[in-house]
């Protein structure tokens, strides 16, 4: 019998460390990881297919007409979004595919996988966030500020998750994250998470 594959969902706040994580489970070929769509024109360094799928307004819209994504937003006035056709061909083969996106997106591709396996990556605590936040040395005190004040609201997502992961150190979630895949981790319960959650609520409170 042919094995079929799955479709793995993770998302987090900003900070939190998905998109390490996601690029580093799907190398080697433990994964394909999803590419998305976009009509934005590309970037000095991207590649067709890697680093998006480059397509015109009217192509997009074709495909919205089609349903042919899992989740898309308008940003800008560019469209971005998860095309199904590349996750289901991987899928049909036999592999796993992972989809890092945000929160938004996420609640978006479940209603259109209700199959998919969603996986929620949090920082060890809000002080962690901040300090990595901070550390990348790109955003206003004030912009930092909403930053934190959001990913404590995305958080709040959590008991939608079936499974949490706690990026304290980067080598360990990747191993948390492709024993979840082989289901060798349980799912977090309905109690876990929102006590997840009023902990990093009351963590900014204090602040």
């Amino acid at each position: 019998m042919t094995k079929t594959g799955k479709l793995f969902i993770i998302s987090g706040p900003s900070g939190a460390g998905k998109g390490a994580i996601s690029r580093r489970v799907a190398a080697g070929g433990g994964a394909y990881l999803s590419v998305s769509m976009t009509t934005r024109a590309p970037r000095a360094g991207e590649t067709e297919g890697v680093s998006y799928f480059f397509v015109s307004h009217d192509e997009f819209r074709a495909k919205i007409a089609e349903r042919g994504f899992f989740e898309f937003a308008e940003v800008y006035g560019e469209y971005y979004g998860t095309p199904k056709a590349p996750v289901e061909s991987h899928i049909a083969k036999g592999e796993d595919v992972v989809l890092e996106i945000d929160i938004k997106g996420a609640m978006q591709a479940v209603e259109a996988a209700p199959d998919a396996v969603t996986i929620f990556v949090l920082p060890p605590s809000l002080a962690e966030l901040r300090k990595r936040i901070e550390g990348r040395a790109t955003d206003s005190k004030e912009a930092i500020e909403r930053r934190l004040a959001k990913a404590v609201g995305e958080i709040g997502f959590l008991p939608k998750y079936d499974y949490c992961i706690v990026n304290d150190r980067l080598g360990d979630a990747v191993d948390r994250v492709k024993r979840v895949m082989a289901g060798e981790i349980p799912k977090v319960t309905t109690e876990e998470a929102a006590a997840l959650v009023r902990k990093f609520e009351e963590e900014k409170e204090k602040e």
